[in-house]
């Protein structure tokens, strides 16, 4: 008798009156979401708009889901297209059979395309996403426990998954829960992630390649627990290649980049608030208490005589006298002199 086990759900769908609520599905939105949310913190504290993320991930969450789900396909083609299935299910992606690899590509095609049409740099903004792509794969890692699918080999350990369904050729049993195991691993990669940006400043999509390369260690050896069945390399798991491959790409860009492009992108976003381009912020433009003086305030303190010029100025000058007044007399001779001449 197991004293200590992870129970699995015992459904992974309600309804509300027609409409099913399917706890794979809500696992997906829930992560995006997080990914949207921590992305666009991440983004503006780079000195980007707030809202540039969520309209990039309009494309590449789309791309996303159908790289996803077109990797499982093709990978698993037996599941939907070999003899006594129905290929109608290869569209049920509330099923479950979602592939990070045709994701990530995908959703990078997508990505790419609302980057461009924000005139945003791709890597910059990869960067800026990807902890919470790491988060967001955490929490969708809980769909496959609705599902009762993606464990382990048997186990007797306290944590052990408690498999009760025989569909699709389950045997009920314990085994190891290899979908909290990616979780947990996933969770730690975003912090990773987090922790290295901040302390080595990485940019030029350095960001994005150190979770790709993380994540992929950690699937690596999570990939070889599974028993759900897979297609086999050289007696090694179609995944466990695909990870070792995808780990190389990124740790080659890692290093080349760094090298050939040191440091941080300097402008993530043109024209948002702490662009220079745009002649900094609204501190420095010349308004509010931290502006510019109020235009003509200097010129009147120059219009206003100092005390000492002030005595020494006549307040009251006599009209009778001074330079008007003898231009006066002068121009009364001369129209005098004048009128005589005429006479």
């Amino acid at each position: 008798m197991e004293l200590a086990y992870i129970p699995s759900p015992s459904r992974g769908v309600l309804y509300l009156g027609p409409i099913p609520l399917r706890g794979y599905a809500f696992c997906i939105i829930i992560g995006v979401f997080v990914a949207v949310w921590l992305g666009n913190k991440r983004w503006v504290a780079r000195g980007g708009r707030p809202g540039t993320v969520a309209d990039i991930a309009v494309w590449a969450v789309p791309f996303g889901l159908v790289g996803g789900r077109l990797y499982h396909v093709i990978t698993d083609y037996e599941l939907y297209f070999s003899p006594g299935r129905d290929w109608v299910d290869a569209f049920k992606v509330w099923e479950g059979g979602l592939g990070i690899w045709g994701a990530i590509a995908l959703g990078a095609v997508g990505a790419w395309i609302g980057a461009r049409r924000m005139g945003v740099a791709l890597p910059a903004y990869a960067d800026a996403v990807a902890p919470g792509i790491a988060f967001a794969q955490a929490i969708g890692r809980w769909g496959n426990w609705f599902n009762q699918e993606l464990y382990g080999h048997e186990t007797h350990l306290p944590w052990a998954l408690h498999i009760t369904s025989s569909e699709g050729g389950r045997v009920p049993g314990y085994y190891h829960p290899t979908f909290l195991y990616e979780s947990l691993w996933c969770v730690g990669v975003g912090f990773l992630v987090i922790w290295a940006d901040r302390r080595f400043k990485l940019g030029h999509g350095r960001a994005f390649a150190l979770y790709v390369a993380a994540y992929c260690t950690g699937r690596a050896w999570i990939e070889y627990m599974r028993v759900d069945d897979a297609h086999h390399i050289l007696g090694v798991r179609l995944n466990v290649w695909t990870a070792i491959l995808v780990f190389l790409l990124a740790v080659t860009y890692l290093v080349l980049s760094s090298r050939r492009r040191p440091g941080r992108e300097a402008v993530v976003e043109r024209g948002a608030t702490d662009d220079p381009d745009t002649g900094g912020t609204e501190a420095d433009s010349g308004e509010g208490e931290t502006g510019a003086k109020p235009e003509g305030k200097d010129d009147a303190k120059a219009d206003v005589p100092e005390p000492e010029e002030a005595g020494k100025a006549d307040p009251d000058p006599d009209p009778e006298s001074g330079p008007e007044a003898e231009a006066g007399i002068k121009d009364t001779a001369t129209a005098t002199a004048d009128s005589g001449k005429k006479g």
